[in-house]
């Protein structure tokens, strides 16, 4: 009878298993770093989102320009019941149903309430209630949640962030949801200053003003 085979006690093997799990979860992080740094420290600007400066005193509730990408871009508002709201006179807490079409839905957006620069092709901002919270938040399938701004971005990674998913990656469409805020806060006073509703690429790109489209705001008095 020959003698019985040694055998690896169960403490043994799980030493020998942490290694391998060890090693695979530093190589999914490297991914998941890749997918998101990569795409930053490579981004090119791609120049100027073509919009003309709107005239004072004008409101309108839907713009389109073509960007230095020929990139045929259109940014429109409606209330909550699908009409025209009055940009000349919106008040704390209006909600507005934003749209966007054209827009690289390969890259990330803001949607929020910004000073208007004084350069044509100037960085907006700052913004009401600042842009892209970045905190870990849970959406409801299906409910909308109205804010300050929104976070438009397709990529996984940041979706876990709060970001928002486009309606069509191709077209490039999206639909946010903005809460008019309070007119000033410690950043701007645009009771002051000229501000819109605005788009602008996320953080991932914050160099590049070729998706900066707007729609002038007045608070009413």
């Amino acid at each position: 009878m020959s003698a019985p085979e040694p055998t690896t006690p169960p403490a043994a093997r799980k030493r020998r298993r942490w290694p391998w799990v060890i090693a695979g979860l530093v190589v999914l992080l490297l991914v998941v770093i890749a997918i998101v740094v990569v795409p930053i420290l490579t981004h090119q600007p791609q120049g100027s989102s073509g919009q003309a400066r709107v005239p004072a005193g004008e409101y309108p509730t839907s713009v389109t320009a073509t960007g230095d990408d020929e990139r045929t871009r259109t940014l429109s508002v409606a209330d909550e019941s699908g009409g025209m709201p009055d940009l000349s006179a919106v008040a704390e807490g209006d909600r507005l149903v934003v749209s966007g079409e054209g827009f690289d839905g390969n890259q990330g957006l803001y949607v929020a309430v910004c000073r208007v620069p004084d350069e044509l092709d100037g960085k907006p901002g700052p913004c009401l209630g600042g842009v892209g919270s970045q905190e870990v938040e849970e959406f409801e399938e299906g409910v909308v949640q109205y804010g300050a701004s929104n976070w438009i971005n397709e990529a996984f990674a940041w979706r876990l962030f709060g970001a928002r998913s486009f309606d069509d990656t191709d077209a490039g469409t999206f639909t946010a949801y903005i809460e008019v805020p309070a007119a000033a806060d410690e950043n701007v006073d645009c009771t002051v200053e000229v501000c819109g509703l605005y788009t602008r690429n996320d953080h991932t790109a914050v160099a590049d003003r070729v998706q900066d489209l707007y729609l002038p705001l007045t608070w009413a008095e």
